[in-house]
């Protein structure tokens, strides 16, 4: 994506190539609305507070008699139903606060610089410099620019251009690491320095790749199969050894006589 490059007063200055990974990237609206919704919640103080019955700074003490005034039983004054009495369930103060993950804010920032930069509502300047702090000369430049109306993402804060934008309404100017999707939506066109786009590419795409997850390692090779051994032929059972009896002494003895009568 080729742009012209512009002085602060209006004039051409050379052209620029837009990495088409950060300002060529399809708009998601779904989140551009989170990343607002994210910076909306965190801009809310929560400090809306209010006493309960227990907390109220007045006398316990019994306002009259239980009978015989003609009106409802009460105690104390501190209930809510007296006026100047404590609230039920009233606000108590809390924490507006919300979470977004990493790679939902960078890639909220690339859509919110992509809608800019495909509706024709992104400048490229060579510089946001000036040699005065007047604002009335900085008006008459920004009205030659087309850019009365803008947010201006700068790679430096110089001085005299930062003193003279504070008196307009509708000119922001906010450094490169401050760079974030409401203040780029809020205004109707984006002014980037030429520095600021380098800035905001490099850093855009390295989150990108810091946030990728690691590609897995292939597994290796399967080993080749064993040749099975041969299937041996089985081996024959050992013959059984004759235990040898022992002969006795009687036994001896009686085989000799059957031998004699024999």
């Amino acid at each position: 994506m080729q742009v012209e490059i512009l002085t602060l007063s209006g004039k051409k200055a050379g052209s620029l190539e837009l990495n088409p990974g950060v300002f060529g990237v399809d708009v998601r609206t779904d989140l551009l609305a989170r990343a607002v919704n994210w910076q909306r919640d965190s801009q809310r103080a929560g400090l809306a507070f209010t006493k309960t019955r227990g907390e109220i700074d007045r006398s316990k003490k019994k306002i009259y008699g239980q009978k015989k005034t003609g009106g409802a039983r009460h105690g104390a004054k501190s209930p809510s139903l007296f006026v100047g009495g404590g609230v039920v369930f009233g606000p108590r103060g809390r924490d507006f606060s919300s979470s977004l993950p990493k790679a939902v804010r960078a890639l909220a920032l690339k859509s919110a610089l992509a809608s800019k930069a495909q509706s024709q509502s992104l400048i490229v300047i060579d510089e946001a410099t000036m040699a005065s702090h007047k604002t009335k000369e900085l008006a008459a430049s920004l009205a030659k620019l087309g850019a009365t109306n803008a947010t201006f993402i700068v790679d430096a804060l110089e001085p005299n251009f930062d003193r003279a934008s504070r008196n307009l309404p509708h000119v922001k100017v906010i450094p490169t690491g401050g760079a974030n999707v409401l203040d780029i939506l809020k205004r109707e066109k984006l002014v980037l320095t030429k520095h600021a786009v380098e800035l905001l590419t490099a850093r855009l795409l390295s989150e990108k790749a810091a946030t990728a997850k690691p590609a897995k390692a292939a597994k290796p090779a399967a080993k080749a199969a064993a040749p099975k051994a041969e299937a041996k032929a089985p081996k024959a059972a050992p013959a059984k050894k004759l235990e040898a009896k022992a002969v006795t002494p009687a036994k001896a003895g009686a085989s000799a006589k059957t031998k004699k009568e024999a």
